[in-house]
């Protein structure tokens, strides 16, 4: 099994430099993971950067709290595909979703599906602010929204994925959708906890770190 094609290998901080994003885009292709996952700012430079290997550009959109309006996500979304982004993870709107206003949550998530035509879309659910049926809400409009991932975290909310937010999710959608686990993944054992628990795709900043562990550990 491929691990590293399980990684987006993530740097989202605000304060990241242009040497920052150089970093993790070198350790991406040397490690050939999945992806890059780069704030919108560093679409360009990092698809200019990435043109020659095998590593996608994934960006986030309504980041982090989910609550510009869809109008703007959408734009947001077009704007980072047409700079060279492969795949969207777009942050739901979590007001509307505690208010019980479904049909605009969901509304909000097609914006972005259809303004991402052919490319991959994972919905941010922001796990740490919701309960358990809100979760699986969710889910399913992320479901009938069309999107092709429901994802745990932000990271910038406090919390971060746990298996058992990942096994909910993976048994609400089933096979219709995959999951990412993402925020507070730091090392082999995370990683293998996610995708025990039915992750297929894992955020991380510790991407080195997880396929280090890795390659010293003779059991994988």
């Amino acid at each position: 099994m491929n691990y590293a094609k399980y990684i987006d290998h993530t740097l989202l901080k605000p304060e990241s430099t242009r040497a920052q994003i150089d970093k993790i885009i070198e350790e991406a292709k040397e490690y050939h993971f999945k992806s890059v996952c780069v704030n919108p700012t560093h679409v360009a430079y990092s698809a200019e950067k990435l043109a020659d290997s095998d590593v996608l550009v994934c960006t986030v959109i309504g980041f982090p709290l989910g609550a510009s309006t869809s109008d703007v996500k959408a734009c947001e979304t077009k704007d980072a595909i047409a700079k060279g982004a492969d795949e969207i993870d777009m942050v739901i709107n979590i007001g509307a979703l505690k208010d019980g206003r479904y049909d605009d949550v969901q509304a909000d998530i097609e914006a972005v599906v259809e303004a991402s035509g052919d490319k991959t879309v994972k919905v941010i659910i922001e796990t740490v602010l919701l309960t358990d049926e809100e979760k699986v809400k969710a889910c399913e409009l992320s479901k009938a929204a069309g999107a092709d991932f429901v994802k745990t975290s932000t990271g910038f909310a406090g919390g971060g994925a746990t298996p058992e937010d990942v096994k909910l999710m993976k048994d609400t959608v089933g096979d219709a959708l995959e999951v990412k686990a993402s925020g507070g993944v730091r090392n082999l054992a995370d990683f293998q906890a996610m995708l025990d628990a039915g992750a297929t795709r894992v955020g991380a900043s510790a991407g080195v770190q997880i396929m280090q562990g890795l390659e010293a550990d003779t059991d994988y």
